[in-house]
């Protein structure tokens, strides 16, 4: 006996290819479509991470930076200790009234944010004279 469906009494759809035979590898063409997409998402991802622990680490250089200049210290030795924490750096100072700012500069260095130019920068102020 058939149901109005097409099918015999008692049968089930499990184990049975609901895809038309036309439509045949359809799936396969349509995550090679996506799979591109899927991973150019997760890489630039994956760069926006890098760039923020590169901000991090800008970040911590110039606050040495800043210290070291409130404490007296020489440019040259505060830019020699933002070197080893973070090569390629490009170190300026401001003098703000009692303060004195370290301000850094660094292209990023990690995929389409290199390419697109991003500079990260960082700033940081320490009192003049302090400890």
């Amino acid at each position: 006996m058939h149901s109005r469906w097409g099918e015999r009494a008692g049968e089930s759809d499990r184990g049975r290819c609901l895809t038309q035979p036309h439509e045949r590898g359809s799936i396969t063409a349509e995550f090679a479509v996506v799979l591109p997409a899927v991973v150019l998402v997760l890489a630039c991802c994956l760069a926006a991470i890098q760039v923020v622990g590169q901000q991090v680490r800008l970040t911590d250089a110039a606050v040495v930076a800043a210290r070291m200049l409130g404490r007296g210290e020489s440019l040259d030795s505060a830019a020699a200790a933002v070197q080893a924490s973070i090569a390629g750096a490009e170190l300026r100072t401001e003098h703000q009234g009692d303060l004195v700012c370290a301000l850094l500069q660094k292209p990023s260095g990690f995929g389409p944010f290199a390419r697109a130019g991003v500079t990260v920068t960082a700033r940081s102020c320490a009192p003049s004279g302090g400890l």
